[in-house]
């Protein structure tokens, strides 16, 4: 318990210096998941909203290049994908969560594009950290499957997480937020998505996974 106390004051002793937190490394106690879901501000305030979730970081993951650009990877050549990156407390919340979330948030139906969106880069995955995680992606898609929901396959790929780049600096036209376009801030230095927004215009396909 004291070390999970001590991870989340390390990150609000970051926040509060104006240092941005990178989720490269996470302090102990916490646990980072990563999904790809089409547009990564899309991605966001559904997660934002989950007690337990420190933080948020969009950015590119699965691709080959070394630190992209927004525009690198929005022209398709990276091998990218816009991405969330989460860190959470499992002592809150578990990755069985997220998971859930996840799939109540995209469509898994389609290959390579999310709504408007079309590209690889804007393809669905679960970037699984450790062969828990791996587990647990394949059982929540396996059940997801057997449920009968869906009259195509599931196209989202479950693949070992690789380098995550932050996004950095987007075009401000681009940008959701210009003020804070990464919000990587801890949730208890910025306020709460209300629900309506945590639930978003994404949730119309998403809600077909729902139980």
């Amino acid at each position: 318990m004291r070390e999970r106390a001590s991870g989340l004051s390390r990150l609000l002793l970051l926040a509060s210096l104006g240092i941005a937190f990178t989720p490269s490394v996470v302090p102990a106690g916490l646990a980072k998941a990563t999904f790809a879901g089409g547009c990564f501000w899309c991605m966001q305030p559904p997660f934002d909203a989950l007690e337990g979730v420190v933080s948020t970081t969009v950015g590119y993951t699965g691709g080959r290049a070394k630190n992209p650009t927004y525009e690198e990877v929005s022209a398709g050549g990276t091998g990218h994908a816009e991405s969330v990156q989460i860190v959470y407390d499992p002592a809150k919340i578990g990755y069985e969560r997220l998971l859930d979330v996840f799939w109540h948030n995209v469509d898994p139906l389609t290959q390579n594009a999310q709504f408007c969106d079309h590209g690889r880069q804007y393809r669905t995955a679960i970037f699984y950290q450790d062969e828990s995680q791996h587990r647990l992606a394949e059982e929540s898609k396996r059940r997801l499957e057997e449920s009968k929901r869906f009259d195509r396959p599931i196209v989202t790929e479950i693949v070992p997480a690789t380098v995550f780049y932050p996004a950095g600096r987007v075009p401000s036209a681009l940008s959701r937020e210009e003020s804070d376009p990464l919000r990587v801030l801890p949730l208890e230095l910025r306020s709460r998505p209300p629900p309506e927004r945590a639930l978003g215009r994404r949730l119309t396909v998403g809600l077909m996974a729902r139980s």
